[in-house]
């Protein structure tokens, strides 16, 4: 699993979107914006783009899974931005040791019980390659990433299972989540 979201973040090539799909052409946009963000191993960059095209708000409220109503409103937004920094901080320092090579997208987005969900396959350099599920929202005229699956593992529960984990071993503390994901 800790393989799968640096190489997410990793595009070095992409296979244009042939498809009339307007999910899977937001998804081949998002993947652009994302291997020029990579590029640059620019946590601060990478970020930019998670809060460009990702469902930051309840990325992170699923996050705190049990731990979700104490999340005080004054903290939000800065849990938002704190949950943000960790992810693009983890990508920038995995992201060049999982080289990829191309990815490609199914041409239709599927119906997804909690919305669309636009297939990948993504190809790393050396040959092998893995299927990745975006799972998308409808934002407005657009669309947000909810989550992510690769290897059969769905990211988001990871980072719940990352933070629930945390807040628990902190004395049941969001705030003291909300610190550390802010240094």
């Amino acid at each position: 699993l800790a393989a799968v979201l640096p190489a997410l973040f990793m595009l070095s090539t992409i296979a244009p979107a042939r498809a009339s799909d307007p999910a899977v052409v937001f998804m081949d946009r998002v993947t652009k914006d994302l291997m020029a963000a990579v590029k640059t191993q620019s946590p601060a960059t990478i970020a930019g783009v998670i809060q460009r095209y990702g469902d930051v708000p309840q990325i992170g409220l699923y996050a705190l899974g049990d731990y979700r109503p104490k999340l005080e409103e004054p903290d939000k937004a800065s849990y938002y931005a704190g949950m943000v920094k960790f992810i693009s901080r983890y990508a920038a320092r995995e992201a060049p040791k999982y080289p990829v090579a191309s990815v490609t997208f199914a041409p239709e987005s599927r119906t997804a019980k909690y919305g669309l969900t636009v297939d990948s396959t993504v190809k790393l350099v050396d040959g092998s390659s893995y299927e990745v599920s975006w799972l998308l929202i409808k934002a407005g005229s657009t669309y947000r990433v909810r989550d992510a699956q690769a290897a059969g593992f769905w990211m988001t529960p990871f980072l719940k299972r990352l933070f629930e984990t945390y807040v628990a071993e902190n004395s049941g503390s969001v705030k003291s989540l909300v610190a550390v994901l802010n240094r």
